[in-house]
């Protein structure tokens, strides 16, 4: 077993702490270093957390049971509100739960915190000295921090990215805006097991209800051109619900959803984006792991989870093999072929989210027969929900070549 003293994690949003309570877990200290000053609390989206991230979350003793809502059931449908297909679950795994992107947070940093984690905020990394021993940090602020390795956590834009590979390409934006809110007063547009995934007639669109009555959505809006979170909410939230309700107009319950959102009730969420192939994940005493790494469109519904597996495997190749380089290397191996599987499935998902008129209508011919073979949802599923970490089984390169 090897012996690390104490790592720098880069990022306080959801795949650093997750890598924090993974390394703890392994018995290896850590810190975390977040550049903005604020938490983020209320900050971001929904998400959904798959059964493979459930029982990632599960390794770390996170608590999932109170966290959104389970929606054991998806249904694909047309425009129109008709049935193209549905899924609803695989045997013997848990259902996907639904979630604010900042309650997976808050569970996350109180989850850290009550382990003795220390999370530095303010603290926006601009370069990296290495050794053959140790790795500093340094700051905008004028300070520094020393480890053993140093763990680039740091989202989409990573800076730890380009110091690992200064040619590193950056997201990718795949045409589409994203939006959330809460519509109200509308009654029950579905039952609180059941997520909808709509192929609108203009934009793409999802919903369920909430046992409370309260129906959350999203809608992904074609755009040609990507507008920053910043650029989006330049946009008032009025103006953004008359596009919104413009693009819904012939979609069933798409336009009775936007019609009962207020203002206030509106999530912008800027330009949805997606994280070409990473050429590199490591170089020295630096690695990269979650959306660093890995960023799925939104459409895998695997962002969450797959960060989570990523801070599991990497703390296990860290405490069972013998030097940084190793457990580096160990750890791409075991998780680029998944990750890049799972993001050219949700890539070739993006491409049907804007089909034109004639598309559709083949579409909603073709689906049906679709989801019953080739695009069963059980075949396309299974391999990917029933993905599971067995973390105490110890590596070597044996056990690292059979993954």
């Amino acid at each position: 077993m090897a012996t690390r003293k104490h790592i720098l994690i880069i990022g306080g949003g959801i795949a650093g702490p997750l890598t924090a309570l993974a390394l703890h877990k392994a018995g290896i200290s850590s810190t975390i270093y977040e550049a903005y000053e604020t938490t983020a609390d209320g900050v971001g989206g929904m998400l959904v957390v798959a059964p493979n991230g459930l029982d990632a979350l599960r390794i770390v003793d996170v608590d999932t049971s109170g966290l959104g809502q389970a929606v054991p059931r998806m249904v694909m449908q047309d425009a129109r509100g008709k049935r193209l297909g549905e899924f609803a679950g695989l045997p013997g795994l848990p259902a996907s739960r639904a979630m604010l992107r900042s309650e997976l947070y808050r569970a996350l940093h109180d989850q850290a915190t009550a382990h003795g984690i220390r999370i530095e905020s303010g603290k926006r990394l601009v370069r990296v000295e290495e050794s053959s021993v140790r790795v500093v940090a340094c700051f905008a602020d004028g300070s520094a921090a020393t480890g053993d390795a140093l763990v680039g956590a740091d989202g989409i834009r990573s800076t730890v990215r380009t110091l690992v590979d200064p040619e590193a390409p950056g997201p990718s934006y795949v045409g589409l805006l994203g939006f959330g809110g809460y519509a109200t007063g509308l009654g029950p547009v579905a039952d609180s097991h059941t997520m909808h995934f709509a192929f609108g007639e203009r934009a793409f669109f999802g919903y369920w209800t909430e046992p409370g009555g309260r129906s959350p959505w999203f809608s992904n809006l074609p755009h040609p051109s990507p507008l920053t979170l910043a650029q989006a909410r330049e946009v008032s939230p009025a103006d953004w619900l008359a596009q919104l309700r413009a693009q819904h107009a012939d979609d069933v319950p798409g336009r009775e959803l936007v019609e009962h959102t207020s203002p206030d009730q509106l999530l912008v969420l800027g330009g949805l984006e997606i994280m070409p192939k990473v050429p590199r994940w490591h170089r020295g005493r630096m690695v990269l792991v979650g959306d660093a790494a890995h960023a799925p469109s939104s459409s895998s519904g695997q962002g969450a989870s797959l960060a989570a597996e990523s801070a599991i495997q990497l703390a296990r190749c860290l405490r069972d093999l013998p030097d940084v380089e190793t457990a580096f290397a160990a750890y791409e191996a075991l998780r680029r072929p998944r990750v890049e599987r799972v993001a050219a499935d949700a890539a070739r998902v993006n491409s049907t989210k804007a089909l034109g008129p004639v598309a559709k209508a083949v579409m909603r011919v073709l689906m049906p027969i679709a989801m019953k073979t080739f695009l069963k949802p059980e075949r396309r599923f299974g391999p990917v929900h029933g993905y599971r970490i067995d973390w105490e089984q110890q590596l070597d390169g044996v056990a690292v070549g059979k993954a």
